[in-house]
């Protein structure tokens, strides 16, 4: 049989992978550190379905010190106080940035330091995931040895996950990587011409996608925490359907702990959808999924609204183009709408996107045969 579109693949009872791999984001465009957090989410919902500490989560962040705010730190502190037993977090160096030649002996002791922190939580066997943010630019400016690193990794402990983001990865750490995903920037003349903002995509071949949409949505999820009642999160699934993704558990004990600010929804049934195969049921799931989005995007109830794997559904023609437009030419000013998944052919609201990251796709351990992993993948 001849399968046409695009399939995405569900999170029906498979196989599944041991050995950790080495992930590498880089790139210009908007979504790394994002797609960092989307793994934490993930790890993080897998770990609270089990017993022991063997799915807990390092976080170490290079470059970005304590003197300054991020998006991602209310959500990290807030993951801190629900998990504590499954997340640690580091941060090292200073909080503006620097080119090669401002490079002081803080800034290089800082990079050591974090170094130091990777070496212990790598050797340790504590940790199932540790996540590297921002290593990529610490080492294209010298501040740590590149061959060092490299030797490091390669001599991970056999389960463990690494993932590693930021600009400029050299080619040493990009060899040994895994899974290499580049975020490349797209710029829309008409969004800038209609003064359009709050609107990302997420497309391409590459791993990143969903992920970065889950890290944005921990970001808001944070930002509603520490200021309740300014924001409230809507997270809406397509072509996802059924049980066992494992930033469900997560997302699920969010909401129990901050019932005002996360709302979570999927639809679709559990299975691959191809064009030649879509059946009812596709089209009904993926209207009640669009009903669902378009009231929430109207109402000026969320401030962030997460569409995943919305660019796939309209490629289907599962939904109509035009509709979703309009919804999105009227959606309140201060309403984030966050948009993912590969498309063979862009629909006319890519030309409304302020951000649009295409996460291309230069290596991924699924095409060498590797199985997928539920935490990191799914």
């Amino acid at each position: 049989m001849t399968r046409n579109g695009i399939g995405i693949r569900t999170a029906q009872v498979r196989q599944e992978r041991i050995i950790g791999q080495i992930h590498v984001y880089d790139g210009v465009g908007k979504g790394k550190s994002q797609a960092a957090l989307g793994v934490v989410l993930r790890s993080i919902g897998l770990g609270i379905n089990t017993p022991s500490d063997s799915n807990r989560v390092l976080l170490l962040r290079f470059l970005k010190g304590p003197e300054r705010d991020y998006d991602e730190d209310g959500a990290i502190a807030a993951l801190q106080r629900g998990f504590p037993h499954l997340i640690d977090q580091v941060r090292t160096g200073r909080a503006e940035f620097f080119g090669p030649e401002e490079i002081t002996t803080f800034d290089q002791n800082e990079a050591m330091r974090g170094w130091d922190v990777a070496k212990g939580a790598i050797a340790s066997g504590l940790y199932s995931v540790v996540v590297l943010d921002e290593i990529n630019p610490v080492l294209d400016l010298g501040l740590l040895p590149v061959d060092e690193v490299v030797k490091t990794l390669k001599s991970k402990p056999q389960e463990l996950e690494i993932i590693a983001t930021g600009r400029a990865a050299p080619q040493k750490l990009l060899d040994i990587a895994d899974l290499h995903s580049e975020m490349k920037p797209h710029h829309h003349p008409t969004a800038k011409a209609l003064f359009l903002e709050g609107i990302e995509i997420y497309t391409g071949a590459g791993k990143g996608k969903s992920t970065s949409a889950l890290g944005k949505a921990l970001q808001a999820i944070g930002r509603g925490i520490n200021h309740p009642g300014s924001t409230r999160v809507l997270i809406m699934q397509w072509l996802k359907g059924g049980s066992g993704y494992t930033e469900d558990a997560a997302i699920a004990a969010l909401q129990q702990s901050y019932p005002e600010v996360v709302d979570h929804q999927r639809c679709g049934g559990d299975a691959i959808v191809w064009r030649n195969s879509r059946q009812e049921l596709d089209y009904v799931e993926a209207e009640r999924g669009w009903e669902i989005a378009k009231v929430a995007i109207a109402s000026g109830m969320y401030k962030t609204i997460i569409l995943d794997e919305l660019n796939p559904t309209v490629d289907l023609e599962l939904l109509p183009v035009e509709p979703i437009v309009q919804a999105l030419l009227r959606k309140p000013r201060d309403t984030e709408i966050i948009i993912t998944g590969r498309c063979q052919n862009q629909p006319a609201y890519f030309d409304l996107a302020s951000v649009h990251s295409e996460v291309y796709c230069h290596k991924h351990y699924a095409n060498q045969g590797v199985e997928l992993k539920r935490g990191v993948d799914f």
